[in-house]
């Protein structure tokens, strides 16, 4: 099967997470499977542009990626080589997969495949929440749902979400929607054995135990109640870890000092590759507190390396992580979450046991399985 994924950006060996680096495991994954498999794609990376070829593909782990420049309007991703690209192979594909909502190349994409009478699938990735819509740019997103994506939506060949609690999200907007076919993110196997700390990271963190927040530092991500779970949380220390989102550190560590918490919260930035699945490894447990998770994927990067987790009901994978007692699942409420915290630090004859459920549990979520049934959508749509 030829299959072409489109996506506003792509650069997964690169300080990206979440959609980036979903995307790429699937596409990775149907590659290995013996598909045919595109990306369409720009070479937006923040302010600058990455440093690839244009117009061409680019083979990454298989995946032919095909990267665009966005001149004109790059917050939404803007890019006229790729909608020419569109309208000139769409045809040639037998299913077209868009990730995320919003931005001007999955509406590029979804158009260009209703006029080649290509199927498509979307994958909202998320982003099709009311409190995150109400959150930032209500009106603009408003707007943009109403003349552009209520269509887009209704007339795809299915929906992907990847947990159940992102369908439902999606259904609350009452629009006439395909079939929601529900498919989770994948993980790639930890190593193992773990490796261990690099020596400044190590210094960094110390010795004594610690839970871990690692990802985007931003308010989605409920690191102002975790951080107020920690007045209460006596003598649990805490290490956030990831990339600043608009300078959201400085008001976390301002509520860490009113808090009198400071001394037990440490930042230590961004962390990839090994030093991340070390610092996995390391932690007591990982606090993913937010306020909206469609899915969670660092929760089963967390569970690969063995470490239970600690989630509130907003993250997608809360009731699965609860049904295989791999972690806590707790009211989003300070006294809850600093209650969890002190007693997962505290029994270690607890954590211990959790450790190869935790292991076991995120291997159900491997690549290879995940990309089976997204073959299995695709066929179906393709029929």
């Amino acid at each position: 099967m030829k299959i072409l994924h489109v996506v506003a950006s792509y650069l997964p060996a690169r300080r990206y997470g979440g959609t980036i680096v979903s995307v790429h495991g699937l596409c990775a994954a149907l590659a290995a499977r013996g598909h045919d498999v595109h990306v369409f794609t720009t070479s937006v990376d923040g302010a600058t542009d990455s440093d690839v070829p244009h117009g061409q593909p680019v083979t990454l782990d298989g995946v032919n990626v095909w990267y665009f420049r966005s001149s004109l309007l790059r917050r939404i991703y803007r890019a006229p080589d790729l909608g020419a690209a569109l309208d000139r192979e769409t045809r040639n594909f037998d299913v077209v997969h868009t990730h995320a909502v919003f931005l001007w190349p999955l509406w590029r994409a979804a158009r260009a495949a209703a006029r080649a009478g290509v199927p498509y699938v979307v994958s909202p990735r998320g982003m099709m929440e009311e409190q995150l819509i109400r959150q930032k740019s209500p009106l603009l997103k408003s707007l943009w749902i109403a003349t552009i994506e209520r269509r887009n939506l209704e007339h795809a060949q299915a929906i992907h979400v990847t947990s159940h609690r992102e369908g439902e999200e999606l259904e609350a907007f009452g629009f006439s929607l395909p079939s929601l076919v529900e498919i989770p993110n994948g993980v790639d196997a930890a190593p193992q054995p773990a490796p261990a700390l690099s020596p400044g990271l190590k210094a960094m963190v110390g010795e004594e135990p610690f839970a871990l927040f690692l990802g985007r530092i931003e308010w989605k991500k409920g690191l102002d109640r975790l951080i107020d779970a920690m007045s209460l949380a006596t003598g649990v220390k805490l290490v956030i870890a990831g990339n600043d989102e608009h300078g959201y550190q400085r008001f976390l560590e301002a509520r860490a000092l009113g808090r009198g918490v400071r001394d037990r919260v440490q930042f230590v930035g961004p962390v990839f590759g090994a030093d991340k699945n070390a610092l996995l490894a390391a932690a007591k447990v990982l606090a993913l507190t937010s306020y909206s998770e469609n899915f969670g994927n660092v929760v089963l990067e967390a569970l690969s390396n063995a470490c239970p987790v600690l989630l509130t009901p907003e993250v997608g994978l809360a009731p699965a992580v609860a049904n295989a007692d791999v972690g806590e699942v707790v009211e989003g409420r300070t006294a809850a979450i600093a209650s969890a915290l002190e007693r997962l630090m505290a029994d270690d004859a607890r954590t211990a046991a959790m450790r190869p459920r935790a292991r076991a549990f995120a291997a159900t979520y491997a690549w290879p399985a995940v990309a089976a049934r997204m073959e299995q959508l695709y066929g179906n749509v393709s029929r």
